[in-house]
């Protein structure tokens, strides 16, 4: 990640973030004078805005949505679905996944799928399909190509997003301004990803979103 995306997420985090500074605090290695850009700040890591984040209702769960025909179970697991020959353009999503009380979820599980360019799902085997395991401090990072539009559906991914003997949340992701979007009738802007367009044309799209789900605890 370059350091000015890194940095752009982690100011965007301090203007929505709503948890005291002494929580704040207690994130492993945040460094405040960074978010103020201050002369002597130094990066701080990538932490994206969890507004959800802190109060513990149910209602603010990560929204749950259809899974649609297309889903395969046992998908193998990797951190890039992206294979030789593949065209499309390379598109990262990526973010956290938190807890009701606001703490990070190590080993969460989150299993991807979606079409290809041309809008259309692998069924027979397992192309662009996928899971992985969020690493301690509940960061996931997949490597994918942006999906096409088919008929009836605008630009998504689906995923299914699960903590450690928790319950499975089904839902999907969305891109923002999307023409297709307000004639979807499964969209919803809630879940949309925040959009970091990329420094050069040589870099990928960068999606951001931050899960919210129910611990086994």
């Amino acid at each position: 990640m370059s350091p000015s995306l890194e940095m752009t997420i982690n100011r965007r985090r301090f203007q929505q973030l709503g948890i005291a500074t002494a929580a704040a605090l207690a994130i492993p290695g945040l460094n405040l004078a960074a978010a103020e850009g201050t002369p002597e700040a130094t990066p701080a890591p990538y932490v994206p805005a969890t507004p959800e984040c802190g109060d513990g209702d149910e209602d603010e769960l990560t929204i749950m949505q259809s899974e649609g025909p297309y889903f395969t179970p046992n998908s193998p697991e990797r951190t890039s679905l992206i294979e030789e020959g593949m065209t499309g353009d390379h598109f990262i999503v990526t973010g956290y996944v938190y807890s009701t009380d606001c703490n990070p979820v190590a080993k969460a599980l989150i299993d991807f799928w979606h079409c290809d360019d041309q809008g259309v799902y692998d069924n027979e085997g397992y192309r662009l399909r996928g899971h992985l395991f969020t690493d301690e401090e509940g960061l996931y990072r997949l490597e994918t190509i942006k999906p096409g539009i088919y008929t009836g559906r605008t630009r998504h991914i689906h995923l299914k997003v699960q903590a450690p003997d928790g319950p499975v949340i089904t839902t999907q992701l969305y891109w923002p301004n999307e023409p297709e979007n307000e004639r979807d009738g499964i969209y919803n802007p809630a879940l949309e990803m925040e959009i970091i367009e990329p420094e050069s044309s040589d870099d990928p799209e960068t999606g951001i979103y931050t899960f919210i789900v129910e611990t086994g605890d």
